[in-house]
């Protein structure tokens, strides 16, 4: 048997020993607010089997500028995991432009509680520096269900001097549909940053070498089995510790980048042949920690952040809790994700990007 295919056989034989222990029951769709006057975002199949389009309002792109783009509304209208995403920009005519126009793009159930904060749970995303999100579609999924109501926003950016009109920000998703065997494996994506708790992820940046962390418990035990982060220019490391027992359980470096450019942390599979996960639990507190240097001598504004995020696979025994919706975090963060509802996209000039992916 050739070395590749022994490592899949003897991983899917892994996943099967302990599926039962492992697999994660589907919780009923929590009640939410009226979002009747929202705009609709649409999610339709498309015409490849098994595969769905989610698409936001469109909005005019001016040269030079971004665009925040307010919160919309849409509802799921299959059951299924999805084990594959990527995003798309269309302009009026439906031709195709650059991805590097997307700044970040976030999609949210309202319904449900985040992993480490009593805010709504973010289930999609992506951005400039992600590109295709695969993952092994024979064990790992994330649910959806039909009629389960998602508000979506985005940001994007044009430094060109070219203006785009009817820009829409796409996510092309793939899934399995359920009542099939696989994926083996429920999954949930998961964040942690250092400036939670709600608001914008970026923070000023002061010179010299410093560090900045926050520190959360998740709300059901269960298992990581991705890790990864995100930090900007001048960012050293992030780290991922258990503040309890004082060990540290993961770091990431910046891959290189351009200057000025996002500086992705390549990520890192938690599972493998002989293990499937790391343990986290409610009773024990969790951090992150990024430590940056910066040369230049005087504080960037908004010049740091400190991500880290991945899939979580909750036990088969845990069950998700409802987003508390009169919680004070819940409502702010809902507030500051909605964005400028009622009012046409905020245009700016690039130069006063904020940071908040």
């Amino acid at each position: 048997m050739p070395p590749r295919v022994f490592v899949v056989v003897a991983a899917l034989r892994l996943a099967a020993a302990v599926y039962a222990a492992s697999a994660v029951p589907v919780p009923p769709p929590a009640p939410t607010g009226d979002w009747s006057d929202l705009e609709r975002t649409t999610i339709t199949p498309t015409a490849r089997r098994n595969e769905l389009l989610l698409e936001l309002p469109p909005v005019d792109l001016p040269a030079g500028t971004v665009v925040d783009e307010p919160a919309s509304v849409g509802e799921f209208p299959v059951n299924g995991s999805v084990y594959a995403l990527h995003a798309e920009l269309i302009d009026e005519t439906g031709r195709k432009l650059p991805t590097e126009l997307l700044h970040h793009m976030n999609v949210m159930d309202p319904g449900e509680r985040e992993l480490f904060l009593p805010i709504s749970r973010r289930i999609l995303a992506s951005g400039r520096e992600t590109g295709e999100i695969r993952f092994p579609w024979l064990l790992f999924g994330t649910r959806v269900r039909a009629g389960e109501r998602i508000l979506a926003n985005a940001m994007i950016h044009n430094p060109t001097a070219v203006g785009y009109r009817g820009v829409r920000v796409r996510l092309i998703l793939s899934y399995v549909p359920e009542h099939r065997p696989w994926p083996l494996f429920s999954v949930m994506p998961w964040q942690l940053d250092v400036a939670f708790p709600v608001g914008d992820k970026s923070f000023d940046l002061p010179p010299g070498r410093s560090e900045r962390f926050y520190e959360g418990s998740p709300a059901v035990d269960g298992k990581l089995v991705v890790i990864g982060g995100h930090m900007h220019q001048y960012g050293r490391t992030i780290e991922f510790w258990d503040a309890t027992t004082g060990k540290r359980l993961w770091h990431g470096e910046p891959a290189p980048a351009p200057l000025g450019e996002p500086s992705a942390v390549p990520i890192t599979a938690l599972y493998g042949v002989t293990r499937l996960g790391l343990r986290i639990t409610p009773t024990h507190r969790y951090r992150v920690r990024v430590i940056y240097e910066n040369p230049t001598g005087h504080v960037i504004p908004n010049g740091g952040m400190g991500v880290v995020g991945g899939l979580f696979m909750p036990d088969r025994t845990a069950v998700w809790p409802a987003a508390a919706t009169s919680d004070s975090l819940y409502q702010r963060d809902l507030r500051h994700f909605m964005g400028p509802v009622g009012k046409p996209a905020v245009s700016m000039p690039v130069s006063h990007m904020h940071m908040d992916h």
